[in-house]
């Protein structure tokens, strides 16, 4: 079977820690790169725009099928896809309803990210779970790395980042913690002068697939 989406030259998959950067690198690369080379895909994306909207929900009952909306509804979509209050919010009941989805169906949002994309060089700004990796690996083979975004804890705390219990210590965020075989790293503790020096690398590298 056919990948589903383009045929990328490259496909990078960035994962990190809350406040790691991995949006803010994912975005200094496009910038770099050209948005019509550079796609920027967010797993997290279709995830919070039906979470907001609300999925159909086929209930059987006196033998008859009732359609009506999930409980997670009427939700402002654009405030969840930015670093606002309003998401962290929401955040944790996101990630449970967003578990149940890919128990079902694991690739479910990954094939949602890349329909239509036709840029060559996909950035996938915020895989969490060796799941992820694996629907990439096995759709899209030798063009998939895997990026990941490190920050110190003192730094992560100084862009807003607290300790949330349920969100911090679950799946969505320590899932890649002992994957320990990623093919890029990249730190960003603050310094600018390092982060642009890794980045020239890897826009660099990517030059070299195109």
């Amino acid at each position: 079977m056919a990948p589903p989406g383009g045929s990328p030259r490259l496909v990078l998959l960035f994962s990190g820690k809350r406040k790691s950067g991995k949006d803010f690198v994912t975005e200094a690369l496009q910038s770099r790169l050209g948005a019509d080379v550079c796609a920027v895909l967010r797993l997290s994306s279709p995830l919070k725009e039906q979470y907001a909207q609300g999925t159909p929900l086929r209930l059987r009952g006196w033998g008859v099928d009732i359609i009506c909306l999930g409980q997670e509804h009427s939700l402002d979509f654009q405030r969840l896809l930015d670093a606002s209050t309003y998401k962290e919010a929401y955040r944790r009941d996101m990630i449970l309803w967003g578990e149940k989805k890919r128990q079902a169906d694991p690739g479910f949002f990954c094939r949602k990210i890349v329909e239509g994309v036709s840029q060559p060089v996909w950035l996938v700004s915020d895989t969490r779970r060796m799941s992820d990796i694996q629907w990439f690996r096995e759709a899209y083979g030798a063009v998939t790395q895997t990026v990941r975004v490190v920050a110190l804890e003192q730094s992560r705390q100084q862009r807003g980042w607290v300790f949330t219990p349920g969100v911090d210590d679950g799946e969505s965020e320590c899932g890649l913690d002992n994957f320990g075989d990623f093919d890029w790293v990249i730190e960003n503790h603050g310094d600018e002068q390092r982060l642009e020096e890794q980045l020239e690398n890897l826009v660099e590298f990517v030059h070299s697939r195109l």
